[in-house]
């Protein structure tokens, strides 16, 4: 039992082995259980209060559009205001709580959502389409963001020590924002959006939360699980709705005190410029986190490991049909061993079973809605023009938003799919004549949030240390796949704000320092 006196050492939450017999028919029976309970109408929460509104958004599941996850209602401008004001008017009482209690909070929540696993990575494989080892790596991610910021807030609880000159007493210490805007994504929606809300209200804000409108649900039950945990009316306030409506109107908010935002570049950019205006009545310069995408890629040299090289490809290509912010969409070989490793990808991605997610043995399932199928199946056009198309290029949306993993060959280094996020599972090879030439490929984008390098070479991973330009940088292994605790996540440039989620100063961005100095009397 976990008590205020002891808490174990933070550890990673294990996948599950889904090679077991026993695993698999747990998980099958988790998925019958929820499958049984789709259709069901969720509220807004707004200070503890339940709302049901007369416009809805109809949570849909990707892999079969016939089939509805959940009603979930929509706020208006009125109600985002009403779940401001008693976002602030909590915030003056949560500010004030011990800050172990708030971190055991998450700790009970991670509890909680650990007994509850395979239901929410069921609830994950229905409304956001990934395939049972994604959806419990998301699920396993979440628990993780609860356990460690909860240990991190024990960290900094007490502030940090500073010097003290005769005469007198110093401290330094952390103190809350204030009220937070979450705007969380649809690729982790459980992950994602579980850690930035529990590192805002561990901290001592209050967030009003608003969800991907392609995940809805999801976030929903994660609500309900923070409230059976403990955690106080209003201090989450539950707001999904439109962009348009109520969206700008937060972010515009003078009472807004910070957003924490993972999406596109695009929506991301401009978060950033409506948050840097000051508001009438607004008396602070709100605080943005951001994490915007990527185009991530993997270089591999003469020296590599070919067959080590084409399954990282492969495999962080195509994960969760390339909708990570991750993804390797770029993949740039040494022109000694391009012909093999392209061979290698090809026999590896034609291996793939796509399929439905619903399916244990589907590796691969649907891209999330027809706005991404449309946008991904355009870019394969494009693909087309730009490269050899040397597997893949299929779509169907005939019942859910099925892209068959594309691989394009011999794509030039400033073509658009080698620069452009495509956010979908399309793969770039392009030929490098040395490395020098491959570390310029590799920086010749405006992004810079994941890169790997395939070597065996020390002195190009020594060198790719210090000029491979990306956030996070991984040798002889995939591109994708950053554990909280282990490998702090976030990017450079046009990635966004290189947050560090899941890192050790990831907190501190959600608080504000207060140096106290007293004079002391002789």
């Amino acid at each position: 039992m976990i008590t205020k006196n002891r808490i174990p050492e933070y550890k990673h939450e294990p996948f599950t082995d889904f090679s077991l017999e026993e695993n698999k028919l747990q998980f099958q029976n988790a998925l019958n259980s929820v499958e049984a309970q789709l259709g069901q109408n969720y509220p807004l929460l707004i200070g503890g209060e339940r709302l049901i509104t007369k416009e809805k958004v109809v949570s849909i599941n990707p892999a079969n559009k016939g089939e509805v996850i959940g009603n979930v209602s929509l706020a208006n401008k009125e109600l985002a205001e009403k779940a401001m004001i008693y976002a602030l008017n909590t915030f003056e009482i949560w500010k004030h709580e011990d800050p172990e209690e708030r971190a055991y909070i998450l700790i009970r929540a991670a509890a909680i959502l650990r007994q509850r696993k395979h239901e929410f990575s069921s609830y994950l494989v229905k409304e956001a389409g990934k395939p049972w080892p994604e959806a419990d790596a998301d699920t396993a991610e979440a628990i993780d963001f609860l356990e460690f910021y909860a240990r991190q807030m024990l960290d900094l609880k007490d502030g940090v020590p500073v010097l003290s000159r005769e005469g007198e007493k110093n401290k330094f210490h952390y103190i809350p924002l204030g009220v937070g805007i979450i705007i969380s994504p649809f690729n982790f929606p459980l992950a994602i959006m579980a850690g930035t809300t529990a590192a805002a209200v561990v901290a001592g804000n209050t967030v009003l939360l608003k969800p991907s409108n392609n995940t809805p649900v999801v976030a929903a039950k994660f609500v309900e699980v923070m409230e059976e945990a403990g955690l106080p009316d209003g201090v989450i306030n539950f707001v999904p709705g439109s962009s348009s409506e109520i969206g700008d109107y937060l972010v515009d908010h003078p009472k807004t005190r910070f957003v924490s935002f993972t999406g596109s570049r695009e929506v991301g950019c401009r978060i950033y410029e409506r948050a840097a205006k000051v508001q009438p009545g607004q008396k602070w310069l709100k605080r943005v986190i951001a994490e915007m995408g990527g185009k991530d890629i993997i270089i591999v040299d003469q020296d590599a490991d070919v067959e080590l090289a084409a399954s990282s490809i492969v495999k962080s290509a195509f994960g969760f049909s390339g909708q990570k912010c991750s993804a390797c969409s770029r993949a740039v070989v040494h022109e000694d061993v391009y012909d093999k490793v392209v061979e290698k990808v090809v026999a590896l991605t034609n291996s793939l079973t796509v399929g439905n997610p619903a399916e244990g043995n589907t590796y691969m399932g649907p891209v999330i809605d027809e706005k991404s199928f449309e946008k991904i199946m355009k870019y394969i056009e494009i693909g087309k023009k730009e490269g050899a198309l040397v597997t893949g290029g299929q779509g169907d949306e005939s019942k859910g938003y099925y892209i068959q993993p594309t691989v394009f060959a011999d794509v030039d280094e400033n073509a658009r799919l080698m620069k452009e996020e495509i956010f979908g599972p399309v793969l770039a090879i392009c030929k490098a004549k040395d490395f020098e030439h491959m570390l310029e490929i590799a920086n010749n984008t405006d992004y810079g949030l994941t890169g790997a390098l395939i070597s065996n070479n020390r002195k190009h991973i020594e060198r790719a240390e210090k000029e491979f330009h990306v956030g996070n940088l991984y040798f002889n292994r995939g591109c994708t796949g950053a554990v909280v605790g282990y490998h702090p996540f976030g990017g450079f440039n046009m990635s966004g704000t290189d947050s560090k989620a899941g890192g050790p100063d990831y907190l501190i961005l959600h608080m504000q320092a207060k140096t106290i100095s007293e004079q002391i009397s002789k």
